[in-house]
This record gives structure tokens, C-alpha cells and sequence, in this order.
């Protein structure tokens, strides 16, 4: 079996070099109270080791003393991660990976590639519709990458339920957003989604944003050619989108956590995704 490219490797724990350079500087920092028996970095990484093992928070491997006592109990380590995601760490630090990328000049921003991905919900929670293609009850979330496979934006959260097209509305807003936050210039970037978003308000919507939709025509059951002036899209340009999109979404699925989602809340279970995001930005930097 041929052995993967090293920037193929997606790393699942960060070393202290990297933990202090890429996720503490977004981390909120404690003036009061004794100091903490684990310092952040390896309960950083006890979050990262339930990610990639996909367990339950009450079945973490956490390592013993010499008394054979654990070394920190694992509500703590979930009381933690939940403390990050109020407090928007997880958005910070993967706001952070794509500022990183776009200094040391690893970003391709002349196309950028949309799609969505769905995970199924056995257990039930918020934000949940049955998704008719896939036969599962769960949620999607619309991601934006570049041409290297970069994640550029983890974008909304919806239902399972809910058609794709419409929710470009509500990506592009953020898309924009984190690209303006580390003055990153979209203007003239082609925008590569599928048939799915073929629609007149979503090519105004990026036309819009400065920025050049390549979407294939859709056609929706016609019997008939549709009428008017064909769309602008490039066939070579919508090739790329297997070697990008559907590499990262495999890429993800790496992370066994995000295979079935576990929290009842959505917001979790989206920071959970972020983290993920981030670790496929970081793997440039992150090598074994």
C-alpha cells in the first residue's frame, strides 16, 4: 500500500510549541483560583483524544498516578470544553488556522469550493430534521474551501430538512466576514457549488460580494431547454471539487465523534466540527 503525502496527515494532539502557538493566544486566561493540576495543553488534548476516538465523555483514557487515581476526572475536562464554546474560543482558534495560512502563503483563494455535509442523530436533540436523500434524522453544515484544502469558513448549521440553496444566504455573510477579520481580498474569486444551488438569487448573491459564481445549470426536471442566456460556469473548474470537498469531508470522518452526533445541544456538536477544521488547516504545520 503506497504511503500518503505527508500534508495528507491530519494530526489528533498538538505538541506545547504548537498548543502555545496556534491555540493559547485565543484561550481566556483564569486570574483567581488555585492552579489546575493538568495545565491547558493536555486538557486541550484529552478534547482533541474524544474527538478522534468518537467515545463517550465518561469513557476518555485518562491516564492514572502512581496510586492508580486518575489524573483529572472527566467532567472537569467537559466543563472546560464547554467554557470554550461559550465563550467562542473554538470559532477564535480556527479564525486563527486560516489567518496562519493565509501569512505563511498556503492559501489559493482564486476558487473556493462549497458543499454540504450531514451527520446523523441516534440521540436525539436541537436542530434536528429527517433528511429525505440520506434517510437519517440529523443536521448539515455548509463548509467553504480553497483549492489546497483548506477550510475557509464551517458555516451555519441547519436541520437535516432543510434544502441547501437557501442557506447560501446565510453562509456567504460569514464567508466574508472571517476573510475581512484577517484581510483576506475575495473580491474576483470563483465561487464552485453544485447543481443544487442553481438559483437567480443565489448568483446575485454573489455577484453581489464582488465574487463569481460557477454553478451548473440545474435542470430540475424540464422537458424543455431553459430559455435565455446560458450561465456563466467553467466544467474544469467544477472538477476540482472532488479532489477538494469530498477529500476534506473524508478527512473529517477521521474524526469518529463527528460520524454520529452525540450532543443534544447543536452548538456542540459545531464547535466539535470547527475543531476539526482547524486541525485539517494546522496539518501544514503539524507533522509526525
Amino acid at each position: 500500500m503506497a504511503q500518503s503525502q505527508p500534508w495528507q496527515w491530519i494530526p489528533t494532539s498538538l505538541t506545547l510549541e504548537q498548543f502555545e502557538e496556534f491555540v493559547l493566544p485565543h484561550l481566556p486566561k483564569g486570574s483567581r483560583g488555585p492552579q489546575p493540576k493538568l495545565s491547558l495543553h493536555e486538557i486541550f488534548n484529552y478534547i482533541l483524544k474524544l474527538l478522534y476516538l468518537g467515545c463517550q465523555w465518561q469513557e476518555l483514557p485518562i491516564k492514572t498516578d502512581q496510586d492508580g487515581l486518575p489524573e483529572i476526572h472527566y467532567t472537569r475536562i467537559y466543563r472546560t470544553f464547554r467554557r470554550y464554546e461559550a465563550q467562542g474560543c473554538f470559532d477564535a482558534i480556527f479564525t486563527g488556522s486560516v489567518s496562519v495560512l493565509q501569512q505563511k502563503d498556503y492559501l489559493d483563494i482564486s476558487v473556493i469550493h462549497g458543499d454540504g455535509t450531514a451527520s446523523a442523530a441516534k440521540k436525539g436533540g436541537d436542530n434536528l430534521g429527517f433528511n429525505g436523500h440520506k434517510h437519517f434524522k440529523g443536521d448539515k453544515v455548509v463548509a467553504f474551501l480553497d483549492r489546497h484544502c483548506n477550510v475557509i469558513a464551517p458555516s451555519i448549521t441547519a436541520p437535516g430538512n432543510r434544502n441547501e440553496s437557501p442557506l447560501l444566504h446565510l453562509a456567504l455573510p460569514q464567508v466574508t466576514s472571517i476573510a475581512k477579520g484577517i484581510g483576506l481580498d475575495i473580491s474576483k474569486t470563483t465561487v464552485s457549488l453544485d447543481g443544487v444551488y442553481d438559483s437567480r438569487a443565489n448568483r446575485k448573491a454573489i455577484f453581489n460580494r464582488g465574487m463569481i459564481p460557477n454553478i451548473p445549470e440545474n435542470p430540475r426536471a424540464r422537458k424543455a431547454p431553459k430559455r435565455g442566456r446560458k450561465p456563466i460556469f467553467a466544467p474544469a473548474i467544477f472538477q476540482e471539487r472532488f479532489f477538494t470537498i469530498e477529500r476534506v469531508f473524508a478527512w473529517e470522518d477521521k474524526f469518529r465523534r463527528l460520524l454520529l452526533r452525540f450532543e443534544r445541544i447543536s452548538e456542540l456538536h459545531y464547535a466539535l466540527k470547527s475543531l476539526a477544521y482547524t486541525m485539517i488547516n494546522l496539518r501544514h504545520f503539524c507533522q509526525s
